[in-house]
């Protein structure tokens, strides 16, 4: 598949997470019944399988080894500490409050993985 097109569905997919996550975390602080509609439950999960697997094969697209370039590897963490997170504030936070903390921090590591795409360095440009 085309470098182009891979990046355009990977991007597409990365706004449509974020939205999908932000509408929720303001759906779970708001307690509004819209966060217990299926298409809630189901659609972020399809979209994130677009999103890892259009980011697997740009990765091989673009010959670049998570193990072999940091800025990849911050992605890869990054992303692991975003989903437990993300699984806090949605699903297993046991109070309200931790729910929200979670959502917070999650956003900011999402922020973060951000970042580090667009400046392909995993301190952002600083080090």
């Amino acid at each position: 598949m085309d470098y182009a097109v891979l990046k355009m569905i990977h991007v597409s997919s990365v706004i449509l997470s974020f939205s999908l996550f932000f509408f929720r975390g303001v759906w779970l602080i708001q307690d509004s019944q819209k966060l217990h509609q299926r298409w809630v439950k189901i659609l972020p999960h399809i979209n994130d399988t677009v999103l890892l697997i259009s980011a697997i094969l740009l990765a091989v697209v673009i010959q670049q080894n998570p193990l072999d370039h940091a800025w990849l590897t911050a992605k890869v963490f990054g992303l692991l500490v975003y989903i437990g997170l993300g699984m806090v504030a949605m699903r297993f936070g046991k109070t309200r409050k931790a729910r929200i903390t979670s959502w917070i921090a999650a956003l900011c590591v999402f922020a973060y993985i951000v970042l580090v795409a667009l400046t392909k360095s995993p301190v952002l440009g600083i080090g």
